[in-house]
């Protein structure tokens, strides 16, 4: 998905000043410069209702100058990026991934109660957590098989709790319906959340919107709350969101991210660490 391009405001005249097909090539513009928008922006930008932006974006669709996307809109003869198989992401930036789990597990201390979402960082971080033979009365919950049997070993060091709820196959992982439920009954020390884009605009968004969902019942039960993405996510945006960049109370990724989008990260007031 496309990056971020800054401000979205429309210049002169003012966005609800503008006529029809005039606001339809902006629309336009933005569709293509970020290669998706969510209709809830538009009609923020533009002073109109989500029932205009819907109308213009079928014209424009009609016109095969864009394609329709649950929630907004991307460029004509893109598609919105697919989400890769669990094991492919595996093999993908993973020494990388390995200092960010050890930064992250280096957070912990026996006796505390943590949620490890699903993903290839995630399980990292499982792997790094069960290495550290020191750590004693962890409760870990989770909501994705891989990073239950990389905590399989550890027990009964570790109580591991797996949420319920769908299997999705491409990341192992269990979403709705049921598995929000038993993060609604818990109040955990930390939650390692991973995800496919940080961005200071947008905050931290997800490809899949099931998982997205699921992430968001994670921010609100724990005290700590830490996102895990190595420096390919930094400043990517997608359909998803998990939540804004003050939901979050501090970052691990990888020295190899953009150092001006680390920057801009900062400068919204997340705390980011570089491992």
């Amino acid at each position: 998905m496309a990056e971020s391009s800054g401000n979205a405001e429309p210049s002169t005249p003012a966005p609800h000043a503008l006529p029809a097909v005039l606001r339809r090539d902006s629309i336009l513009a933005l569709v293509r410069d970020r290669g998706f928008v969510r209709v809830a922006e538009l009609s923020a930008a533009f002073g109109i209702s989500e029932v205009t932006v819907r109308s213009d974006l079928d014209v424009l669709e009609a016109a095969a100058l864009l394609a329709r996307v649950h929630g907004g809109a991307v460029a004509a003869g893109r598609e919105p990026i697919a989400e890769p198989p669990f094991e492919r992401s595996l093999s993908e930036l993973w020494e990388q991934k390995q200092r960010i789990a050890a930064a992250a597990a280096a957070l912990v201390v026996s006796g505390s109660s943590l949620i490890l979402d699903v993903g290839t960082t995630s399980t990292a971080l499982a792997r790094a957590l069960v290495a550290r033979v020191e750590l004693v009365d962890l409760v870990i919950f989770t909501n994705g098989l891989s990073v239950a049997l990389e905590l399989e070993s550890a027990i009964p060091r570790f109580t591991v709790i797996v949420s319920g709820g769908t299997l999705r196959p491409l990341q192992h992982s269990l979403v709705n319906p049921l598995a929000d439920s038993l993060f609604a009954s818990i109040h955990a020390d930390i939650a390692f959340i991973g995800c496919n884009g940080v961005d200071g605009a947008h905050g931290v968004t997800n490809i899949n919107l099931p998982e997205a969902e699921i992430k968001q019942r994670m921010l609100g039960a724990a005290r700590l709350r830490v996102v895990l993405a190595d420096s390919s996510k930094i400043a990517r945006v997608h359909l998803g969101r998990v939540g804004t960049l003050q939901e979050f109370d501090r970052l691990i990724t990888g020295v190899e991210a953009e150092p001006a989008a680390i920057q801009a990260l900062r400068d919204s007031g997340l705390a980011v660490s570089l491992a």
